[in-house]
């Protein structure tokens, strides 16, 4: 079964509630309601008219006058009935049929019969209510119909006012009142499907259109559409962001919303651009957008569909692309590098235990062996970045794992009491991380905790803060130190590659810091603020969600 024929079936619903058929039959009621008036109200006007000879109610001329002032009357109060919509259509189209064969019957009468033209009227109201009634109604309708034509007929034969062939046409028409109404019926059943379909097309037309409306809004390009007289048609949410603008009225001029926009589209429909891609600075001049411009018709004076981008993503990808080949390549170096150096360390390594060696030799051999350390300890770094080790998160208790962290670095370093010492949070703080990275990360800031604290007048004093984030209650773990803090200049490259401060350093260590917190969604950030002894310096360690365990 079609689409049509299953709406058809099933009595689809239009907006309105109510089915399709019988939306129909009441659009069909209210029209053939309002004409019913007029030509009732022609009837009688012909009938007051004075004609000689008159054209129709020659016979009984009061018997007409009356009918059809009736028949005006109860037209009238039937289509007002029909126009508010209050009762039943039923009821009210079968009261119709009911009056136009009672009303008509007697006005044919008393214009002589079947040969006055009156009884013609019968037809069309006929095919009406078979478009308005059910189908027995409308039947019944038709039969009553041609049974009061042909009894009235029989009734002026009677009274020797007809003759006998005018039975002929009398028969005739109640033949064709029948067969408009058994016409009908598939006639209204072809418009049910095809208002079925319509609303159906409706319903998908309006849901596609949804569809792209939300598709649109929520796309990642920003997308502008402005008519030929710079009016804009569509306006996504993305361009509105980028554009700064909270005007999404869809018939706003561009001039007035995008000034800068407009007069780089007005110079492009008048050919002053070129070639070269064009492009704007935003309002509050803080982002380049270029824009990509594609006309709608035929030529650039009609609608165009506008591509904004922000020029800044686009240079951030150029460079994350960048940044990408040049870890492949210094992967690649550190390796064939990793041989020769190992050479260099190894000869000054043995220059070193030969006899005869002065000072000035001995000072150039530690200039081999400092620097051959620093490029090997380069090396490594570089060929850890490239590895790029996958995390095996596992559940630590971090007041716990610290006290062992603590005990085994102060060891390592030979430290004293209290010169790397623990806060503990009141409970047990539960983490998710791969120990193997989070023991790599706390030797690395500790480290550099203790050799920038040691630089400090009050000596060496790092401490390990463990708690809970107030907001979201995630899990931290502080490495704070009281040393000299780290320039002001320095902080926005902090965790960027080779940027260091001090003097011998890679400045890898905190960026492989920041990729191995990042691999356990853990986030490394520096926190500076006065403490005691010096400004001093806290690198945090935001733990992943507790109670979100998937990595």
């Amino acid at each position: 079964m079609d689409t049509a024929s299953s709406a058809s079936s099933n009595g689809a619903a239009t907006p309105s509630g109510i089915s399709a058929r019988d939306e129909f039959s009441l659009r069909v009621l209210k029209l053939v309601s309002l004409l019913r008036v007029p030509v009732a109200a022609a009837l009688l006007i012909l009938g007051l008219l004075e004609f000689d000879p008159p054209l129709i109610g020659f016979r009984y001329p009061d018997l007409f006058t009356i009918a059809a002032l009736v028949y005006l009357l109860a037209s009238a109060g039937t289509a007002l009935l029909a126009v508010q919509g209050k009762q039943p259509s039923g009821a009210i189209a079968a009261a119709q049929i009911i009056i136009d064969i009672v009303a008509i019957t007697l006005l044919v009468h008393a214009s002589g019969g079947v040969r006055s033209g009156i009884a013609g009227l019968l037809a069309i109201f006929v095919a009406a209510a078979g478009l308005s009634l059910p189908k027995r109604f409308a039947y019944l309708g038709a039969a009553v119909a041609a049974l009061a034509i042909l009894g009235e007929q029989a009734l002026s034969f009677s009274q020797g006012v007809t003759e006998t062939g005018d039975f002929v046409q009398a028969g005739l028409l109640g033949t064709i009142m029948l067969t408009i109404a058994f016409g009908t019926q598939p006639l209204l059943r072809r418009i049910e499907e095809s208002e079925a379909l319509a609303h159906q097309r409706g319903i998908d037309l309006a849901d596609l259109a949804q569809l792209n409306d939300y598709i649109i809004q929520n796309l990642r390009e920003s997308i502008v559409v402005v008519d030929a007289d710079s009016r804009i048609r569509l306006l996504n949410q993305s361009a509105a962001d980028l554009l700064n603008t909270g005007n999404r009225d869809n018939s706003a001029a561009l001039k007035i919303v995008a000034p800068q926009l407009y007069t780089l589209l007005h110079d492009w429909r008048n050919n002053a651009i070129g070639t070269e891609q064009p492009g704007f600075l935003s309002a509050d001049s803080s982002t380049y957008i270029n824009v990509h411009i594609a006309p709608l018709g035929p030529d650039n004076n009609g609608p165009v569909l506008l591509f904004l981008e922000d020029a800044s993503l686009l240079t951030e990808k150029v460079q994350q692309s960048k940044l990408a080949a040049l870890g492949r390549l210094s992967a690649s170096i550190a390796h064939e590098i990793r041989n020769p150096v190992g050479a260099l360390s190894h000869a000054g390594q043995l220059l070193a235990e030969s006899p005869g060696i002065g000072d000035e030799e001995q000072r150039f051999i530690d200039i081999i062996q400092k620097n051959s350390k620093r490029v090997s300890g380069i090396v490594d770094n570089v060929l850890q970045l490239s590895r790029k080790e996958v995390a095996n998160p596992e559940q630590i208790s971090l007041n716990e794992w610290c006290n062992e962290f603590v005990s085994e670095f102060t060891s390592t370093l030979e430290l004293n009491e209290g010169e790397l010492s623990i806060v503990e949070s009141d409970i047990d703080v539960l983490v998710r991380m791969d120990p193997s990275h989070l023991h790599q990360v706390a030797w690395n800031l500790c480290e550099n905790a203790v050799k920038y604290a040691s630089q400090a007048a009050g000596g060496i004093a790092v401490e390990m803060h463990i708690g809970r984030r107030p907001n979201n209650r995630r899990p931290f773990l502080d490495i704070k130190d009281h040393g000299e803090g780290v320039p002001e200049q320095l902080r926005d490259n902090l965790f960027e590659p080779f940027a260091t401060g001090r003097e011998g350093g890679t400045g890898l260590g905190l960026y492989i810091c920041r990729e191995l917190c990042e691999q356990n969604k853990a986030t490394l950030r520096y926190l500076s603020g006065d403490t005691e002894g010096g400004q001093g310096s806290t690198f945090q360690i935001v733990f992943a969600d507790p109670n979100r365990w998937d990595m």
